[in-house]
């Protein structure tokens, strides 16, 4: 099943994000359950958030891989939205 992970970060944390960009590729690359992912960005531009597809079994599975994300271990969301998504176009 696919998982929308919708993440937005604390304000000013882009020097976090940066800092924690390898660990969090290298993460996605090595679990192996990302379809599709990317920054969310603000009008200026800037990264500011997560936008993640995870092909899991449940929506605890999920949530345990947002939580073990070097990007949340580090402290840079400030939510994080998991739910079913269904791919219809694309």
């Amino acid at each position: 099943m696919l998982y929308a992970l919708i993440c937005h970060d604390k304000p000013g944390h882009l020097d976090v994000r940066k800092a924690n960009r390898e660990a969090h590729l290298a993460y996605v690359a090595e679990t192996g359950v990302v379809e599709m992912a990317g920054p969310l960005l603000s009008d200026e531009d800037e990264m500011c958030g997560s936008l993640v597809i995870l092909s899991v079994e449940s929506g605890a599975e999920a949530r345990a891989w947002a939580d073990a994300d070097p990007y949340a271990r580090a402290g840079l969301f400030d939510s994080v939205t998991a739910m079913p998504w269904k791919k219809v176009i694309g």
